[in-house]
């Protein structure tokens, strides 16, 4: 989905820090990471944080001495920034990035997104080869970001534009909607739970249901919601039973 797109760390003060992104790679599809002279490349605090699941990607990194190899065969690269201002004009939100680098990504292009040291971030003769800037917005108390966070953020809306439907979690089996038949089950151990409690008047009761079906048909029932409702009428009835005096 994202096999085109790569996350380069320039210089990269901490391997935990590494190691994260590595996961956060994962999560979102992405499998090159690049490492550009990198201030401590230890493995061994890198790889727990990468997980065992994204150690591949860890263990694959590409390592240059450069950016400018870094960057060598992609056809865009878009920076990232806590500064703005200056010269630093036109940039983009992470939702706006992520429209931008999927269309680069569908027309056959090869994108990087390229995030600065830790400590610095990148500066403007770093970003002068960027295609585009892009920054995250945060409160102002606390305008700096962790590494990996920054790398989660911005992927999670590339990864969102990649699909070609919305995402939709599938849902258990019992959150499918009720069928006709349980609803009148459902209709029916109402209808004998309200005129245990008074409720429904015992001349009529079927007419004073009328209000309750209308209320449901407003609603889509979830099977689990079903079950919900049957438990409690279940329960006001053992309570009422137990309880209340005869009539």
């Amino acid at each position: 989905m994202l096999d085109d797109l790569a996350v380069i760390l320039f210089r990269p003060k901490y391997p935990e820090n590494i190691g994260s992104v590595a996961r956060a790679c994962l999560n979102m599809g992405v499998t090159r990471l690049i490492l550009v002279a990198p201030y401590n490349l230890d493995l061994d605090k890198a790889r727990p944080l990468a997980t065992s699941h994204a150690r591949h990607i860890l263990d694959t990194a590409l390592v240059v001495d450069t950016l400018a190899e870094a960057v060598q065969g992609f056809t865009a690269v878009y920076g990232t920034t806590a500064r703005t201002g200056g010269w630093r004009k036109g940039i983009m939100s992470p939702a706006t990035l992520a429209g931008v680098v999927d269309e680069r990504l569908r027309s056959g292009g090869r994108v990087a997104l390229l995030f600065g040291p830790e400590d610095t971030g990148l500066t403007n003769d770093e970003t002068s080869i960027c295609s585009g800037l892009m920054t995250i917005p945060t409160s102002r108390e606390g305008t700096s970001l962790n590494l990996a966070q920054a790398v989660v953020v911005v992927l999670y809306e590339c990864f969102k534009r990649a699909l070609d439907a919305p995402f939709t979690p599938d849902g258990p089996p019992e959150e499918r909607a009720t069928t006709v038949q349980e609803q009148e089950a459902l209709f029916e151990n109402l209808r004998e739970t309200l005129l245990a409690i008074d409720f429904l008047k015992d001349d009529n009761p079927d007419y004073w249901m009328l209000p309750v079906r209308r209320f449901f048909a407003k609603i889509n029932l979830r099977r689990n919601e079903f079950n919900l409702l049957m438990g409690v009428c279940r329960q006001v009835r053992w309570f009422v039973d137990r309880h209340a005096p005869k009539r």
